[in-house]
């Protein structure tokens, strides 16, 4: 089945008309299961964070309460909606603590436009509004797997909760960032339509990959048993202690005996952990060639160039060493880090990333940003040259965009990489859309794309009201690979 989208959907703020200028803030996302004898459902989670609420004084205590509306349309007209009054739990002190809700919409399968508005009954009489597309598919009348689930909370239920599926009370865990703090993903999905199968068993495969470069965590790589059923409910925890900084995809397969792959789905996260093999700077002897390579004028430069190609704790590294404006730090953290990653020959892998780093310079630096700071330039030094690459600067009806395409990105094939240039000046060009693993996705880039020409367009109507004119064909560019 389709992966729906699994990361985090969208962030709802608003701001409070009061003096302390407080923002309501709440977290969405979707996931779609089955249920027998009832059909597909979505299921709409919601995370507000309790700070961000109002809170009036009751009994002793403070509660909040937050008024939320919903509705599904399909071409737009409404199928279903549901608005009510949510109130907080209630805080006996003034230590707040975020709050969930939970609401499902038994739907045919198709596309949808679901949209939401959030209200602090406390707050500003403004709602807050998002929204987004959401695909049902039809996981009743096959062998499937329901989208993947992580749970904040998950124990024994009886039924009575809104939160109970399959025998389990799952409070949802919406973010996909794991610190070094947290070292397991509790894990839930349903199995549908395993009796289907010509034998009573099949199997699960977990395995866990380096979303960049494809490899496959052998470590992580598991199997289990389990006897077929029209729903088959799966949780586990999966521990990720010895995973070190990086963005990783948790899959899993359901197996029949013979092997054969029936269906899969997937759980993208990023993980940051400072569990690490590294060299002390203080171990560090100078390579003379290596440092006739950077002179003295330019070693901020190249220290912080190397954060397009760098995790995200070893960016904190650089920020603070250029701070530090220490040139014998920055020096052995250039040389430490290629030590690192080409250890037979660290200099010759510098020196071609030293030319790559010039050569975006020349290519994407504008009036505010060096070359490896934009978006074009970031792309380049993290993925390399791009196969094919696509330039439009002349379109009336759209903004200038440069389209780029990689046959093949690590394990993964066909990536592609739309940037565009709202500004109309200075070189500098955005990243507005990608279909890579953990890059910006954006469903409504071509409506932002054709901005240029209309304020009026909605993810239904991407092109809003832009006549028929030279250009406007984004899409039909993306497209052709």
């Amino acid at each position: 089945m389709k992966i729906l989208a699994l990361i985090l959907l969208a962030t709802l703020v608003g701001y409070s008309a009061q003096a302390q200028d407080k923002k309501l803030k709440a977290y969405l996302d979707n996931k779609q299961f089955y249920a027998p004898g009832v059909g597909n459902y979505i299921e709409f989670q919601l995370q507000f964070v309790g700070y961000s609420i109002e809170y009036k004084g009751k009994d002793n205590g403070l509660i909040g309460e937050v008024a939320v509306r919903m509705k599904l349309k399909q071409e737009g007209n409404i199928i279903q909606e549901d608005a009510y009054r949510l109130e907080t739990p209630f805080m006996k002190d003034s230590i707040v603590e975020d709050f969930f809700d939970i609401k499902r919409f038994v739907l045919a399968p198709g596309e949808y436009k679901f949209e939401i508005e959030l209200y602090d009954m406390n707050g500003r009489e403004e709602p807050m509004k998002a929204s987004q597309i959401v695909v049902v598919e039809e996981l009743g009348d096959a062998i499937s797997i329901s989208d993947i689930e992580v749970a904040e909370i998950a124990t024994v239920g009886d039924g009575s909760s809104p939160f109970y599926k399959s025998g389990y009370d799952i409070i949802p865990k919406l973010s996909t960032f794991y610190p070094s703090a947290l070292n397991s993903i509790p894990v839930y999905f349903e199995i549908y339509n395993s009796q289907q199968l010509d034998d009573s068993i099949f199997g699960v495969r977990q395995t866990v990959v380096e979303a960049l470069t494809g490899k496959t965590i052998e470590a992580h790589t598991k199997t289990s048993k389990h006897n077929a059923a029209e729903v088959v409910p799966f949780l586990r925890q999966v521990d990720i202690t010895d995973l070190t900084t990086g963005t990783y995809v948790l899959n899993y397969t359901l197996l029949s005996r013979s092997m054969n792959e029936l269906a899969t789905e997937s759980y993208e996260f990023e993980r940051s952990n400072d569990v690490r093999n590294v060299t002390l700077a203080s171990e560090v002897i100078l390579d003379p060639e290596f440092q006739a390579s950077i002179s003295d004028d330019s070693i901020g430069y190249f220290l912080e160039c190397l954060i397009p190609i760098s995790q995200s704790t070893e960016i904190k590294n650089i920020i603070a060493i250029a701070k530090s404006k220490s040139a014998t730090k920055a020096r052995k953290h250039i040389q430490m880090y290629w030590s690192a990653t080409s250890p037979d020959n660290p200099y010759e892998a510098w020196m071609r990333y030293k030319d790559q780093v010039s050569l975006v310079e020349r290519s994407f630096s504008n009036n505010f940003q060096t070359g490896y700071e934009t978006d074009r330039g970031r792309v380049y030094l993290q993925y390399g040259s791009p196969t094919n690459i696509i330039v439009k600067d002349n379109n009336m009806n759209e903004y200038p965009f440069e389209i780029w395409q990689y046959n093949q990105i690590g394990n993964f094939s066909n990536k592609r990489f739309i940037f565009y240039n709202p500004d109309l000046v200075n070189n500098a060009y955005r990243l507005l859309h990608s279909d890579m693993v953990g890059e910006l996705k954006n469903a409504g880039w071509q409506q932002e794309l054709s901005r240029r020409n209309t304020g009026n367009g909605t993810i239904d109507n991407q092109n809003g009201d832009v006549q028929d004119q030279f250009g406007g064909n984004a899409i039909d560019y993306y497209n052709q690979y």
